[in-house]
């Protein structure tokens, strides 16, 4: 699968099969966040990998209740140490956890970003330090059901050329 694929293939999947995501696999996703770019090369990203089903189901709940974060076998809270000025964090953990996403895709997993939950609760159920951001949530597993078809602006409606128009 090239890149193009993966990003045309990848969707927002709220639905899980009951099936154990492989070491192997979750390993090839972590090492596609490690190896992505980061300003400065600070690498200030940090995961926490969630497999116990009370632990999951907690997350769904300070998830606003999004039942299906619970339901993917695998949670990955993506976490990022507080950095001086000027705080880069966000973009350098966006841009692992699109790697990740990138790669699961091409592994056959499937993904959602969360970026709605309680960040206080998430850092007391998986004892986060106070000194640590968290980001995003990544349920994984394998998707129930095929991909939806995409809908997204034309890109001549997203584009300008040279200057805002």
């Amino acid at each position: 699968m090239t890149v193009t694929e993966a990003i045309q293939q990848r969707f927002s999947v709220r639905a899980y099969q009951d099936k154990p995501v492989e070491e192997a696999q979750l390993r090839q996703m972590l090492e596609a966040a490690r190896l992505a770019p980061s300003g400065a090369n600070r690498q200030e990203w940090r995961f926490v990998v969630v497999r116990d089903a009370a632990t999951r189901a907690r997350l769904a709940q300070a998830a606003y209740g999004q039942a299906f974060v619970g339901q993917a076998p695998v949670v990955i809270a993506a976490c990022a140490a507080e950095e001086p000025e000027p705080r880069a964090y966000p973009l350098d953990v966006s841009i692992a956890v699109a790697y990740m996403t990138l790669q699961a895709t091409e592994l056959g997993l499937g993904t959602c970003w969360i970026g709605a939950f309680h960040e206080d609760e998430v850092r007391e159920i998986l004892g986060v330090p106070a000194d640590v951001r968290v980001v995003a949530l990544l349920p994984l597993g394998y998707p129930a059901a095929a991909p939806p078809e995409k809908q997204r602006l034309p890109l001549e409606d997203i584009v300008m050329w040279e200057k805002w128009e």
